[in-house]
């Protein structure tokens, strides 16, 4: 009887003990459900800003569909959260916008200038989070965004707010032409020379490197939607940069890049 008493006290310490475990588990839950709010209004409160070439604002619009970006400008730089100036590239000076912000995300098309660059001009490092990106046109809407930051630390709080917005990055080495414009506007160099010389034509060449390469598009067609001018832009910067003859820019792509500014 005695044993079998306590059989029956065990039974009910362990449904008891069983019971107790629930408002542990809905707390749990509670904590859960909470967090993901928090972080979902946080995100949903969060001003972000952009600036850029309107086919690179359009580009960042349907990557970050599900939200709104405000237009930037420079007299509320203050409330925004986060900025995206999205063709820094061709205006560098506006660092001197950025370098005093304190506890902002900003985030720069940095293709033909290297950040190092601009603090060693400035003389120190920003006081905000300052990281780069290939946000030459073309590239944005892409599934991997391709970045570059000056330290660890930097990568992190960027990388945290695109996984918010569930965004794919890859930090790559912070330098002049990054990676994938690098090689992309070498190609069209390329292609450029080999029309240069009479060996091919331009459609010719497109046809072949799709064909043969399984690329999406041509060197030329590839050059038309990213624009001559990133496209020289880009290889002018790598070439100074380097002095290496594979971004000497062919005499053909050089013409054409200044008849655009021929009326």
């Amino acid at each position: 009887m005695q044993f079998a008493h306590y059989n029956k006290g065990c039974h009910w310490l362990k449904l008891l003990d069983y019971m107790a475990q629930w408002p542990l588990v809905h707390l749990m839950c509670l904590l859960f459900f909470s967090c993901s709010y928090n972080c979902s209004l946080h995100l949903l409160l969060m001003k972000i800003a952009v600036k850029g070439q309107l086919n690179q604002v359009e580009e960042l619009k349907n990557l970050i569909s599900e939200h709104s970006l405000i237009p930037f400008k420079i007299s509320e730089i203050d409330t925004y959260d986060v900025i995206f100036d999205l063709d820094f590239d061709d205006s560098p000076e506006q660092i001197q916008a950025y370098h005093q912000i304190k506890d902002k995300l900003i985030i720069v098309g940095s293709v033909k200038i290297q950040l190092e660059e601009l603090y060693a001009e400035l003389g120190s490092n920003p006081l905000c989070t300052i990281i780069g990106m290939n946000t030459i046109p073309t590239f944005i809407n892409r599934d991997v965004l391709e970045c570059c930051a000056i330290n660890q630390q930097d990568e992190k709080i960027a990388t945290t707010f695109f996984d918010q917005l569930n965004l794919k990055s890859r930090f790559v080495k912070s330098r002049v032409g990054l990676v994938t414009p690098r090689i992309i506007c070498m190609i069209i160099n390329e292609a450029y020379y080999t029309v240069q010389e009479g060996t091919a034509s331009k459609e010719d060449i497109d046809l072949g490197m799709k064909l043969g390469t399984a690329y999406p598009k041509g060197p030329f067609e590839w050059s038309q939607e990213i624009g001559l001018d990133h496209v020289y832009e880009t290889l002018d910067a790598l070439y100074q940069d380097t002095k290496d003859e594979r971004y000497k820019i062919a005499s053909l792509l050089k013409t054409e890049y200044l008849k655009e500014f021929i009326a």
